[in-house]
Parts: C-alpha cells; structure tokens; sequence
C-alpha cells in the first residue's frame, strides 16, 4: 500500500504497561475445621485459597488446572465440603475439581459439559454424595466420591437452563432454578420431582432447616415445608435478598443486595429484624457461616471477608489481597482515558488507575463491575452492575459517590453518554431474568433525578446508544433477547430515534432481518453505524435520511465503535482480537490484540493522533492505528514495554 511520506509508520506499533486490572475478587467459598476456603474470579487459572479464620491471613493457595476436554477455568462459584475434602465447581469450563487439606493436592474429577458451561451450585448430602447445579443445560448432578459415579436427574422444566442453587438432606435434593422461578425437590432414589414453590424471580439461594426449605427469589424469602405444606412469604425490607444462612437454633440470617444490610428471621416471623448495617457496603455477599456463638462469618464477592457480631451488631472487614490472597490481572469491564492525566480501568469491584505523567498505579474499590465511563468536568460517571446503579467518582480525591439506582428492574447497564446540551446523563440498559424490554435512563449528575423509560423499543432490551446533541437526539440499539430468560417476541434488533426534547420515539427500523442483537452504534456523517452481536460481527452504515443500509460487511466478531479525527474505528473480540476503519468496506488496523476484554472490546484514542490507549492480552497497551500505515500486526506473545511508557506525544 502507498504510504503517505508525513506517517510514521516505524517501529512495532504498540506498547505495553502490565495487567490493566488486578483483582482479588472470588465467588465460591466454604469453611471447614476453622478454615475458609475461597475461589477466585477472573483469574486464569483460578486459585483456591485457604483462610486461617484465627489469625484471618491467607496460608496457602493452589492453582485449578485446565480440565482434560472442557478448557481453562476462570473461576468456581461452586463450593462444597463431603469428606473433609472440599469440592469445586468452576467456570467457563463447567467442571468439578476437589482439594485434600491434608495433602494439598487438587484434581479434576469430572467435566460437565463443554467450555461456556457453568457448575452454579454445589451441595453435599449427610452420606458425602456431591450434588450440582449446572448451566446451560439446567440439570442437576450427582457424584459418589467413593466409587466416581456420575447420573444426572433430566429435564427438570422445559426450557430451564440454570439451576443456580442446590441442598440436599438424607433423602431428597433441592434445586432453585433460575429462568422459571422454581423451586423443585428430587427424590434421590428414584428421581422423582415435585415443586415445592413458585417464585416471582428466579430462585438462586437455598438453606435447609430441619423440617423446612428456604429459598430466595429476588425480593422474596420463601420457607415452606420439605412436604410443600405451611408456606410463607416474606419481603426483603429493602432491595432483594442475596445469601442465607441457617443455625442449630432455627435462627435464619439474611443479607440484602444492593446495600448489605444483615437480617435474621425465625419461621413465624411477619418480618425481619435488621442485625446489622452493611459490613461491606454495597457488595455481594458470596456465604456467610456461624463460626460461633457470637461470630457471623461473610465473605464478599469484591475480595474480602467481615466478621460480625449478631448481638452487638458490630463488624470488622478484611481485604483478602492484604490478607495474603496474590492478585491477578482480570479481564477489564471497561476504559476511559482523560487525556495527558491517567487511564482509569474498570474491574470487578474496583477501579484501577494509571496515572499518565508519572507512571504511579493506584486501585480503590467501586460498587460493583463499571460497564461503562463517562467523563464530565473533574467527575467520571459510572455505570454499575449488577446494582443498576450510577456513581460518580471525583478524579482528584478518588472519592466514590452515590447517585441512585435506575430501578424498573434495570440491573445491566450497558452504555452511558454524556450530552452537554442539557447537563444529563444517558444510559441503555438491560433487565435481568426473564423480561425482555430495556430502558432508556436520563440522569441528573448533580441530584441523581431520574427518569427511565422503560420499553422505549418495544419488546426489547436496549445494548447501545449514541447522541447527536446538535440535533438533541439519541440513536438507541435494540436486542430482541432481553434478560434472556424468556423467549423473545421480536425475531430483528432495531434502531430507534429518540427526541430528547419530546421524550418521544421519532422512528424505529430493523435494518436486517434476523439479526437478533446490536452491540454497539454510533452516529458519524449522516450514518449509523452498528455492529451487531447476533449474528456475529456484521457491521451495517445506515443513512438515517432513508433509514436504508448503505454499507454492510462482516468482521471478525462484535465489540463497540469509535468516532475519532473524523474516522469510524471498531475494536473486536474473536478471530485473535481486531481493530478496524469502517468507511465503505472494514480495513484492519491491528490484529492479534486477544480476546481478554470482559464486556467490550475498547479504543481511547490520545487526541490530535492515532495513537489509542486499549488491551492487548491483559495488559494495557497503546497501539498505533493509523490508516495511513500497514496493519499493525502483534506476535502471539507480544511484549513491548517503553522505557519512558508514559511519556505521550
């Protein structure tokens, strides 16, 4: 290709800078013989960490290895103790490992199914027969420690793919299911299953007590006989609930989501007695134990542990990172750059940041797994899940704060903007479980005032919006699927105009029939540019004067769109990790970038070049894409460090 003789296209065309984001966030854990033990999440491969409980540090640690078909773990949201032995459950590759205290050994027992499968839930029945709970294909497991023998129960509903909770007693197992909201007992002789209760939500945490099954649906805590007889219904006091924990005394208590706050209950009880305010504010609770009279054991899924007092309502908080628990790079949720200042990376519950003139890295928590950043003055904005929530985070203090939730069930944020014209913040999102239609949320960045406007494209949940201010308008991205756990009434994602002014939709089109979901849009030139993620990595240009497809094409997978010195670029997930020009055909810029973003592939470019701030592998990088220059092309292993990495031009 010619090159024009003012581009610099020496040199290898990227940098690096280390892992973007460390974590030392977990999801499953367990106790056993005054020991914790905790599963990382992000990490691969993860690590299994044992907790002395006396003096709260972590004492050893061991590595999941790969699984002999399924693929690398990332995680384990599964954890049980049969045998003295604990057991693992982990992720994408929904597999069962098991760990010996006695001998620090771990092993892989069996796989579940193939990578992209999840093992949600693992319980042990008084014999030490391991029972799991496994997604996509909702079925409930059963291994035999003693002999290795595996059977699963069937179908348990039509169409369930989550058993996202399981208990098990002497006789019986005990599944909550997660897309229809039910809770199902088997009888683990014969497998024969009947439902216990119906949930208004899907059914994710389950807690036996003698006689009695308690179950959390969403805002609801079911407690109903093993028979299906006496049930009652109480409602979480705020939120929804989120872990349980039952005592030799009948003594049940309770966390709530978003805030924390702990609860206990009795069966008979009208309503739940607040114990304690949050330990941990704002996380999720993973499991809490009674460790003794007087000690609540929690752990939390940002990476730490509290101990509360039950009586006094008193707590004191661990990380698990100062505690000993090594960190590791995870996969990024998302990036922003202020230009000349810093990089801020958004991870599972944390904010990780690189500070541009003097190269210094510094972390603090965040409420929760920052989808996407906007900047406006000296305050980023950022969207939360799972909370729904929006925070604003002050670049000179780091201080976090607090501006609401979204509400109306909108729990996943996907896109925030910021439009100047009127000092608001806009977000797309979607819901969680089986409902299918998204919002619209307009934010006040002052007041936190909002309003949402819910089922702004009918029928479905909204991925991506993009503003014209000068015309005070929003171009919104639909996804027909929604929260995924119901079957979708529209077979076309669509575009739709939305007049900031009016508060009214101007138009709506589907602009190809049988692509069911959006990535990302974005506005440039007259044109509409998309990028889908059903099907996979077509790109469209839409001239909104016609409303018809004036470009299509195909690349190598979705990710999300950048308008910058007057050119649309677009970064890439699969086929090794890609970034393109989107004109009237997709020219690479860079290939081999890996596929190691969480939510969305991103580009930050450094204003006035073409220089852009992203991931390459874990690590934050900057790598030229400029069109006037041949692709960029990394090696299977790329390492290129600067000696002055922060140095920007």
């Amino acid at each position: 290709m010619a090159v024009p003789a003012r581009a610099d296209c020496s040199g290898p065309g990227y940098e690096t800078f280390g892992p973007a984001s460390v974590t030392g966030a977990i999801v499953g854990a367990t106790v056993h013989e005054g020991r914790a033990y905790v599963v990382t999440r992000g990490l691969k491969p993860p690590l299994l960490a044992e907790i002395d409980l006396a003096t709260r540090k972590v004492v050893r640690h061991v590595r999941l290895p790969d699984g002999p078909a399924a693929g690398e773990p990332e995680g384990g949201w599964a954890t049980t103790v049969a045998g003295g032995k604990i057991y693992v459950g982990t992720y994408p590759s929904p597999d069962l490992y098991r760990f010996d205290p006695a001998t620090g050994q771990v092993e892989h027992l069996r796989s579940f199914g193939r990578y992209g499968g999840f093992v949600w839930s693992l319980a042990a029945a008084p014999d030490g027969t391991v029972y799991a709970g496994t997604y996509p294909d909702g079925r409930v497991w059963e291994y035999v420690p003693a002999t290795g023998a595996v059977r699963n129960f069937g179908v348990l509903v039509p169409g369930e793919r989550y058993v996202r909770a399981v208990a098990a007693d002497a006789t019986t197992v005990y599944a909550g299911l997660l897309d229809k909201g039910r809770l199902i007992a088997i009888d683990r002789a014969t497998g024969a299953k009947r439902e216990l209760a119906q949930g208004p939500t899907g059914v994710g945490v389950v807690e036996l007590h003698g006689d009695r099954v308690l179950a959390v649906s969403g805002t609801q805590l079911i407690d109903v006989k093993k028979d299906g007889t006496d049930p009652r219904r109480i409602e979480a006091p705020s939120g929804s609930f989120d872990a349980l924990t039952s005592t030799a005394d009948g003594t049940v208590y309770a966390t709530s989501r978003p805030d924390g706050t702990v609860y206990r209950y009795r069966t008979g009880d009208a309503a739940l007695t607040k114990v304690a305010d949050p330990p941990s504010a704002g996380d999720e609770t993973r499991r809490m134990v009674l460790t003794g009279p007087d000690t609540l054991v929690g752990f939390s899924g940002s990476g730490g542990m509290w101990w509360l007092n039950p009586r006094t309502g008193k707590s004191e908080f661990a990380d698990l990172i100062e505690a000993g628990l090594p960190p590791g790079p995870e996969r990024p949720q998302s990036m922003l750059l202020v230009p000349n200042r810093a990089v801020y990376i958004g991870g599972h519950f944390s904010m990780d940041v690189r500070d541009l003139r003097t190269g210094e890295k510094r972390r603090f928590r965040v409420p929760g797994e920052p989808k996407d950043m906007v900047r406006r003055g000296n305050k980023i904005y950022a969207a939360i899940y799972p909370s729904g929530q929006i925070v604003s985070i002050d670049m000179k203090t780091d201080e976090v704060r607090d501006l609401g939730f979204l509400g109306h069930g909108q729990q996943r944020p996907w896109d925030i903007e910021y439009d100047e014209r009127t000092d608001r913040l806009l977000v797309a999102t979607a819901p969680l479980g089986a409902k299918l239609e998204g919002a619209l949320a307009i934010v006040d960045p002052d007041t936190g005032e909002k309003e949402v406007h819910v089922g702004v494209i009918p029928g479905q949940s909204l991925m991506s919006l993009s503003l014209d201010s000068a015309r005070g308008v929003v171009y919104l991205g639909g996804d027909v699927l929604g929260g995924g756990g119901t079957p979708p009434t529209k077979t076309s994602a669509s575009v739709a105009a939305f007049d900031l002014a009016t508060r009214k939709v101007l138009w709506q089109t589907d602009p190809l029939p049988g692509h069911r979901t959006f990535q990302d849009v974005k506005v440039h030139g007259g044109l509409l540019y998309g990028v889908y993620k059903r099907e996979s990595g077509t790109w469209i240009a839409l001239d909104l004067a016609t409303r018809t497809v004036r470009h299509q094409g195909r690349l190598s997978g979705y990710g999300e769109l950048t308008v910058h010195r007057g050119k649309v670029f677009a970064a890439t997930f699969f086929g090794g990790g890609n970034a393109y020009e989107l004109n009237t055909e997709a020219k690479p810029l860079a290939t081999g970038l890996g596929d190691d973003w969480y939510t969305n592939p991103q580009l930050h470019f450094e204003p006035g070049t073409w220089t852009a701030w992203t991931l390459i592998g874990r690590n934050l990088a900057r790598v030229r894409l400029n069109p006037h220059c041949p692709p960029t092309t990394l090696p299977p292993t790329p390492d290129h460090t600067p000696a002055n990495p922060f140095k920007t031009t």
